[in-house]
């Protein structure tokens, strides 16, 4: 095949020919190697501009290429978990052409999504899901006589995730034909086995050595009296030859057939394996080792850094910075803030569900690494654990963010806020997220937590109040839950004191007679710009720093009186949220002579793009501020 196509110029000589899955089937091995490398060439060039999740996707393209090869997606169910590793599957699976558009608005999802492609056969976005999903889908295609396959393919780091190992434990108990990928690129599973275990791997997995071994069970079986015990004898020396020479004791108890450990950059290993595979019935679990980042170098040295990542510059690995003197992100000031705290208070704990890096806490992790927990993707557990310190006189931090606390939601209730318990509950990426979309918008955090008892929510209106707010609650004694948003600070001056806040009070920036905003958290600073351009206009006005979600300022309803006209302006769902809040208690307090309005996020699922784009979209922007004031004050 041509180097370089002569229609349209590209070098992508054979990915330019793949518009499907079946493209692929008449390849020859040598082709699909060089479409390996164009794969990871375009995947390289996309995020390099949009941002993405570069080091997962460049570990897995010869295993999607395998996958898709040897399968007959989409009658075959390929499920991702997660959906980091889905790049090469996209491009595959018909998408190629929009592949730049990533993560931009109105572009493909960065994740696998039902309604972008047939291809996308489950959803995706938080971890440890694919197995469960591809029971329930081969469970419903066995009642309905459906005879293809489902394929989970999910990461070493997800199988941390208590639902996988309680999805596997139901796949074996059912002995569903379900065949779970486990696309291992760290796990120490792996480092005590070599060239004889996978050589055997494979071998047990072929149809022969599967027709010989039934032969033989049922020859046994048919040895009166003797029979079942030598049969027992002989699956006892299987299992103990399998357990010697590969990891894979775990999943032969879960009584799934293990296959592997394999290399995940073979494609003529990955497409016999899973050719034997497919021929297979029962549980079947494939472990395949990938190498994260693999064909970019700076990927390969620093996969972590790599994972998710904003532009950058392909020859150097270095992200496209904007200039020097933008203020630090909140994330950066948490992460700061805790080091701080944890040399005053040597009972703070710091604990985190897999992003040490993403949640900030780095240089907590240096500084005090016996204080300082990773729990993996286990959000339930880490509520949990820091419920069990905090029983014990330690003051536990559990930085998390927003979307993912979701998972949490019953130990938050249960084990923290039940008994209350002096838990801290950071959440990074509260309100819009931007490109990662919906599965990752943290914009429901407010309303499930806010009905919780003993729970106390702030939101820092800059990143000079969430250093106040961090050592506030490290004083209350009590759960206390702070969310912030993704991206840079406002860039206020930094106090070297650290202040308590009175807990439940509000801080009235400007006051006026004409109208009353009451705003929160990333929506305060839009507001007193807003208020600044209104009374250039004539207008009087009050911006109050609400601060706090739960318990509210008492002298709220008052001022609502002194104005008439309240504007409430949030950056979470309006059903359940700060509104609400504010609405309730207005109507508690018999208050009904005011003219209210709420800017907030509405009933639905935000799709991915810039923050700021969103912002203006759904009307929490300053600009709406200020024609939504208009409209009151008129």
């Amino acid at each position: 095949m041509n180097q370089r196509n002569k229609k349209t110029g590209s070098t992508r000589a054979i990915l330019d020919q793949i518009n499907s899955p079946a493209d692929l089937k008449g390849l020859k091995l040598a082709d699909l190697e060089i479409l390996a490398g164009e794969i990871r060439k375009l995947i390289i060039e996309t995020v390099s501009r949009n941002g993405g999740h570069l080091a997962p996707s460049l570990g897995v393209v010869e295993l999607s290429i395998a996958l898709h090869y040897v399968f007959d997606s989409p009658r075959d169910k390929i499920i991702w978990d997660v959906g980091h590793q889905a790049y090469a599957h996209k491009i595959i699976t018909g998408r190629r052409d929009k592949f730049h558009t990533l993560r931009k608005y109105k572009g493909i999802s960065g994740f696998p999504r039902r309604k972008e492609s047939p291809y996308d056969s489950f959803n995706t976005g938080h971890s440890g899901t694919s197995i469960s999903a591809g029971l329930g889908i081969t469970t419903a295609r066995s009642i309905k006589g459906n005879k293809n396959k489902a394929i989970a393919v999910i990461g070493d780091g997800s199988m941390t995730a208590g639902m996988a190992f309680e999805a596997l434990n139901q796949t074996g108990h059912l002995d569903r034909d379900l065949i779970v990928v486990l696309n291992d690129n760290e796990m120490s599973i792996a480092k005590n086995v070599g060239a004889l275990s996978s050589y055997f791997s494979r071998k047990i997995s072929e149809p022969r050595f599967v027709n010989l071994k039934k032969s033989l069970e049922n020859f046994f079986r048919s040895i009166p009296g003797v029979g079942e015990n030598i049969l027992a004898l002989f699956k006892k020396s299987e299992d103990s030859l399998i357990g010697l020479l590969t990891p894979g004791m775990l999943f032969e108890a879960l009584k799934f057939r293990y296959i592997g450990p394999i290399k995940g950059h073979d494609l003529n290993l990955l497409i016999k394996t899973f050719k034997d595979v497919a021929q297979l019935e029962g549980p079947v679990l494939v472990h395949v080792l990938t190498t994260k980042g693999k064909g970019y170098p700076p990927a390969e040295k620093n996969p972590t850094y790599f994972h998710g990542i904003g532009s950058f510059d392909i020859a150097t690995g270095l992200i496209n910075k904007k200039s020097a003197k933008e203020p630090p992100s909140y994330t950066e000031v948490f992460g700061r803030t805790i080091v701080e705290l944890g040399a005053k208070e040597n009972r703070l704990f710091a604990i985190t569900a897999a992003m040490p890096e993403g949640t900030g806490l780095t240089e907590f992790a240096k500084v005090y690494p016996d204080r300082f927990i990773d729990v993996g993707i286990a959000e339930q557990h880490a509520v949990t654990f820091a419920a069990g310190l905090a029983t014990e006189g330690f003051k536990p931090v559990v930085a998390i963010y927003s979307t993912f606390l979701q998972r949490s939601f019953d130990q938050i209730i249960h084990d923290v806020c039940l008994p209350d318990l002096p838990v801290i509950f950071t959440l990074d990426r509260s309100g819009i997220v931007g490109e990662d979309g919906p599965t990752h918008q943290g914009t429901f955090d407010l309303s499930y937590l806010r009905i919780i008892p003993n729970m106390t929510i702030m939101a820092p209106k800059d990143e000079n109040e969430l250093r106040h707010m961090l050592f506030t609650a490290l004083a209350f004694h009590r759960p206390v839950a702070i969310r912030y948003p993704r991206g840079r600070g406002v860039g206020v001056p930094m106090d070297k004191e650290f202040k308590k806040i009175p807990i439940g009070e509000a801080e009235i920036l400007t006051e006026g007679r004409d109208l009353l905003i009451l705003a929160l958290g990333s929506r305060v600073h839009p507001s007193i710009e807003a208020a600044m351009e209104l009374v250039k206009e004539g207008y009087s006005i009050s911006v109050v720093n609400c601060r706090f979600v739960k318990p509210l300022d008492p002298r709220l309803p008052d001022m609502a009186s002194n104005t008439g006209r309240v504007l409430i302006v949030e950056e979470n769902t309006l059903s359940g949220g700060f509104g609400s809040a504010i609405l309730e208690s207005f109507i508690d307090r018999g208050l009904s002579q005011v003219t209210i309005k709420r800017l907030g996020i509405p009933d639905k699922f935000i799709e991915h793009g810039p923050q700021d784009l969103l912002r203006e979209k759904y009307g929490i922007d300053r600009k709406k501020i200020i024609a939504e004031a208009r409209k009151l004050c008129n």
